[in-house]
Formats: C-alpha cells, sequence, structure tokens
C-alpha cells in the first residue's frame, strides 16, 4: 500500500512539473552571469532568418505565408494554454520556433500536418520540461522530426520545383544517393533546387548566420566545428568511398547542413555553454551528419544529428568541467 502511494505521489510530481514548470532556482555559487538577453536574441534572429523568409515567398509563392502563420497560431495555443495553467506571462521563445519551424517544411506539405508538427514539438520538446530556457531538445526539431517519422511518403517524396508548380522526388541529396549526380554549386548556393521552405537560399542563409555571429547573438564556436567537420569527414570519406560520401562541397552546399549549423545548432539552450564544449558538440554533428547522409536510409542526417547531440549536451560540458577544475589535492 505505501508502495503504491510513493507511486502515485512520483506521478503526480510529474504531471504538476509538466503542467507548471518549477520555481526553483540555484541559491548558492557559483552563478554564470551570461549576457546574452532574451528579448535582443529573438528579435536578431527573426532579422537573420528574413532573408531566408523572402526567398521562400519568391521560389515557393504565398502559400508559404499561410504555412508560416499556422504554425503560429497553432505553436501558440500550446503557448498560451501553459501560460494559463502557470499563470507566468507568454514567453518570446515561441517567436523563434514557430519561424524556425515552417522553414524546415517541404512547400508541398499539407497545413494539418504543419499545426500537428508544431503541436508536438512546443508541447514535447519544450513545455514538458518546463518551457523556454529548460528544454532539453530543440523544439523546432522535435516536430520535424515528428511529422518525418509519422508521414514519410508526405514528408520526403514530393518536392516542388523553384518558381513553378511542378513535383518531383528529386532533392540533391536524393540524386546524389541514387544516381550519384552532383548538382550545380551555383544552383545550391542561389537557390535554384528542390528543398526545404527556408533551406535553398543559402546565400541568405550565410548572410543570416554571419550577421547572428558579428553581433554575437550565436557563437562561432558551433557552427565552425560543425561546418569545419564536415568538410574534413567528407573530404577524407569522399577519397575512400566516392560511391558513398559526397564532395565536401556538395555536401556543405546542399540539404538543410547551412540553415542548421547556422540557426539551430547554435540554440544557447540545447547546446553546451563551454567553450571547448561547443567545439565537440559541433564536431560530433558533423560526424554525425555524414555518416547518417552517407551509409543510411535517410538522405538527410542534420536534424537527428542535432537531436541526438542535444542529450549529450549536458554531459559534455559536465566532462569539460570536471577536467578543466579538478579538485585540489
Amino acid at each position: 500500500m505505501e508502495s503504491k502511494n510513493t507511486h502515485l505521489k512520483i506521478l503526480s510530481n510529474v504531471v504538476k512539473g509538466i503542467l507548471y514548470g518549477t520555481d526553483s532556482r540555484t541559491e548558492h555559487a557559483p552563478h554564470i552571469l551570461d549576457h546574452l538577453e532574451l528579448k535582443r536574441y529573438m528579435f536578431f534572429v527573426i532579422i537573420a532568418l528574413m532573408p531566408s523568409v523572402i526567398a521562400s515567398v519568391y521560389f515557393f509563392g504565398t502559400r508559404v505565408i499561410k504555412i508560416i502563420l499556422v504554425s503560429y497560431i497553432f505553436g501558440g495555443i500550446v503557448e498560451v494554454a501553459f501560460a494559463l495553467i502557470r499563470k507566468k506571462d507568454i514567453e518570446e521563445g515561441f517567436f523563434v520556433t514557430g519561424l524556425i519551424f515552417p522553414l524546415i517544411l517541404p512547400p508541398t506539405v499539407p497545413l494539418w500536418i504543419v499545426a500537428s508538427g508544431i503541436i508536438f514539438g512546443t508541447f514535447f520538446g519544450k513545455e514538458v520540461f518546463g518551457g523556454t530556457g529548460r528544454n532539453i531538445f530543440n523544439p523546432a526539431l522535435t516536430g520535424r522530426v515528428f511529422i518525418t517519422i509519422a508521414f514519410p511518403e508526405i514528408m520526403t517524396a514530393s518536392w516542388q520545383v523553384p518558381l513553378t508548380d511542378a513535383i518531383t522526388s528529386a532533392t540533391p541529396l536524393t540524386m546524389f544517393k541514387t544516381e550519384h549526380f552532383i548538382t550545380s554549386y551555383r544552383d545550391l548556393l542561389m537557390g535554384n533546387v528542390s528543398g526545404s521552405l527556408g533551406e535553398t537560399f543559402r546565400l541568405g542563409i550565410i548572410i543570416g548566420g554571419v550577421f547572428l555571429m558579428w553581433t554575437k547573438v550565436s557563437n562561432w564556436r558551433v557552427p565552425f566545428s560543425y561546418l569545419g567537420s564536415v568538410f574534413m569527414f567528407s573530404l577524407a570519406g569522399n577519397m575512400l568511398f566516392p560511391s558513398k560520401i559526397a564532395p565536401f562541397l556538395f555536401q556543405l552546399l546542399s540539404g538543410g547542413l547551412l540553415f542548421c549549423a547556422m540557426f539551430m545548432a547554435t540554440d544557447p539552450v540545447t547546446s553546451p555553454f563551454t567553450r571547448e564544449g561547443k567545439y565537440v558538440f559541433g564536431v560530433l554533428c558533423g560526424l554525425f551528419t555524414v555518416l547518417i547522409r552517407s551509409f543510411s536510409g535517410y538522405v538527410e542526417g542534420v536534424m537527428f544529428s542535432i537531436l541526438l547531440m542535444n542529450a549529450f549536451s549536458p554531459l559534455i560540458d559536465q566532462v569539460i568541467l570536471k577536467i578543466k577544475y579538478k579538485p585540489l589535492a
């Protein structure tokens, strides 16, 4: 009987934690002071995403605006519901998640799948952990992985050709995997290829990413080590397995690598906070991206790599801190 009451109490605490979060605070030193201010962070990220948003409307039409609105409306409902339950203000973090999520979706995605993905990502990727600043996984990627696994045919087989209404099943990564065809690097850079909404105009992604690093909103160590490791592993791997591992420049300019390296891997909440940890995080993201793209049944490995490393971020920081700050003998 006592054991049953204990289990019920644990279950009750878990449910309360999900619904109401926690007000627990660290009472004793050491405290870490970070210069990052949430409103400034959100505002600058949205500015940096504008080239990708404008390019997606140009390439795929005004339906892109409907997809973004659906993302904001249904994700916003989840945010407001938890804010009311917890009796707290609505957190600004959703303004970025609600914009990034639609930009990693196919142009032809049905609106009900957009709603399903953002609800799942906001709920299971963020709110169950206590809301903005407490989540382990990137909520936009959590929603994207969910709908990719739940609706694989819709999410991987129908891609709109830019500036047309034509539908194709071939993306640059698919064509390399099936035919060993290398798409023109100019087309990859300027966005004239099929792909997710915000991932095709890579010149705009680079401009936005450099802007975030220049303003110190994002930490350059993560995209530098992430893209650098993809470069190194692709360079070496292509020499050993040219039919499996694509050339390094194609790897860097194809799929969602640049977008996710600039805007999602740099998430200050779900990536390590130590400098050395950021290098480790980026290098392993790059390694897993190349391995998944080359040897798994998926043509893209970016979202799985980042989510996997999100789970290891606390452990990476813990190991780094133990190595750097050994107890005095």
